[in-house]
């Protein structure tokens, strides 16, 4: 059911549910899988809540206080074209990239290639069965960059889960060939420690380099040891990807004892995490700048070298920060947005309880020059709209909308929806447009929403854990000018100069 748009801004009563935070591919077409997905790569399971909550949700959906179940809700200024369910690739949908009329989605159990020549139709080129979570996905002229975080029996497409206890084990990044769209082939494999959470492209004319963040050592783990204070670097020769190889692991975090110099997280600093990686890195290769979202802490590094980045500030939240995510400058690179994924991302946590401040965007200056840039902190900002204590909310991915003069950001916030907001003015941020669904389930706090969200020559494309692919068109005069700037390529992590 869709609703007409309609403005409001909820202000509820709703308190917080306590919850925790194969070298060639099966290219599915008609035929069957040749894997099968692997359940093992699941993300957080359904969670009960109590009673009391899901009468609270309930008196909530029949006030209009929230959307009713799977109720869409927008703004006047978002049109939603077009939804485009999952097809064979059950698992969770995760992050875009694209290039020229093509989009890419990742999904724990593989990637969809979608033709968006038609924003408002549009059509499944391939998909490609190769599970191994997060399927983190970037492209690059003829390559693909895939993502493996889990455990596998080995780096096929066929591979199954298997204990990081096991040196046979194998986690990092995949790369495949898809100079033909309809038909992309896997061409190469690289272990990394940790495995892959996510990786960001600096690319160059012969080499694309592979910056692989990854976290969460453990003495148990024969691939995995600690301290991992720091990123994998891979360099992949463009005319002979399959000679791909770890270049490099610059320490990001230098200290002493077995867990580096990053933020020691509890309890020293209780309810932050300890920085054992990063979680996300976004290059700016126009600027020779880098901004790493790390768990405990956000830094701010030169990449004038690519296989030797060098840290130039370092800047900790042990108040309203639980989990450094991910970060976004702006065109001027004098601000950076880094944001909070309070609760892993699995939690209700856009709700008058948590408040305006946790679970939140940290928009932040950089002040002064060269090797002596400072991130200062100047304000956060949070959807104004509460949501049901059944749905998980909180800041996730997004990009610039590309305005001369302006500073403007769509982003995914999980069933928080996705949300347009103006941060010009850095210590003021403001929405300016929105477009959510009601929550999944108003029984139980089951996973979903937009993972992330990304202005692309003209048009929002959103990829909603459960629900799919979805297009939104945007239409605001202090947005409009955006739809001039034309890319043959983004990768949101990787920063285009928009105006170059």
């Amino acid at each position: 059911m869709t609703l007409l748009s309609r403005s409001r801004t909820r202000r509820r009563r709703l308190g917080i549910t306590t919850a925790a935070a194969g070298l060639l591919a099966a290219l599915i077409t008609a035929q069957p899988a040749v894997a099968t997905p692997d359940p093992g790569d699941s993300p957080t399971a359904e969670r009960r809540v109590s009673e009391g909550t899901r009468q609270e949700v309930k008196e909530a959906v029949e006030s209009g206080e929230i959307p009713g179940q799977d109720q869409i809700v927008h703004s006047a200024n978002i049109q939603h074209l077009t939804n485009i369910p999952k097809d064979v690739l059950p698992g969770t949908n995760s992050d875009l990239a694209f290039q020229g009329k093509y989009a890419f989605a990742g999904n724990y159990d593989g990637f969809r290639i979608f033709d968006i020549s038609d924003p408002k139709a549009p059509k499944t080129v391939s998909q490609v069965l190769c599970p191994g979570s997060q399927n983190d996905i970037s492209v690059s002229g003829d390559l693909l960059f895939l993502s493996t975080d889990s455990s596998r029996s080995d780096s096929s497409c066929n591979s199954t889960t298997q204990p990081a206890t096991e040196k046979s084990s194998w986690e990092g990044m995949k790369v495949f060939d898809i100079s033909d769209k309809r038909n992309p082939k896997y061409v190469a494999a690289v272990e990394t420690a940790c495995g892959s959470h996510t990786h960001t492209l600096v690319p160059e004319r012969r080499n694309v380099y592979v910056y692989v963040s990854s976290y969460s050592p453990n003495a148990a783990y024969p691939d995995c040891q600690p301290p991992h204070d720091g990123i994998s670097v891979i360099k992949v020769p463009r005319k002979a990807p399959e000679k791909a190889a770890v270049v490099g692991f610059p320490v990001l975090f230098p200290g002493e004892g077995p867990d580096g110099g990053g933020n020691p997280g509890a309890p020293t600093n209780p309810g932050v995490s300890k920085t054992t990686g990063c979680h996300d890195i976004t290059v700016l290769p126009s600027k020779d700048l880098a901004a790493g979202a790390c768990m405990g802490d956000g830094i701010l590094f030169s990449i004038e070298d690519p296989e030797n980045p060098k840290v130039i500030d370092r800047v900790q939240d042990n108040v309203n920060f639980a989990f450094w995510h991910s970060a976004t400058f702006n065109q001027k690179a004098n601000k950076v947005v880094f944001t909070d994924e309070l609760g892993g991302g699995g939690a209700a946590t856009c709700n008058a309880a948590v408040g305006p401040n946790r679970g939140a965007d940290g928009i932040y200056d950089i002040t002064g020059k060269g090797d002596h840039r400072k991130l200062v902190f100047r304000s956060y900002f949070k959807i104004p709209r509460h949501q049901a204590d059944t749905e998980n909310c909180v800041a996730h991915n997004g990009s610039l909308i590309p305005v001369k003069g302006k500073d403007l950001m769509v982003q995914a916030w999980y069933q928080g929806g996705v949300s347009v907001w103006d941060f010009t003015d850095s210590s003021h941020p403001k929405e300016i447009a929105y477009f959510e669904r009601g929550p999944i389930s108003t029984e139980r706090l089951v996973g979903g929403g937009s993972w992330s969200a990304y202005y692309y020559n003209g048009h929002i494309y959103s990829n909603d854990m459960a629900k799919g692919f979805d297009v939104l068109k945007l239409d605001d005069r202090r947005t409009n000018p955006a739809e001039r700037v034309r890319l043959s390529e983004l990768n949101v992590q990787t920063q285009p100069d928009y105006f170059d």
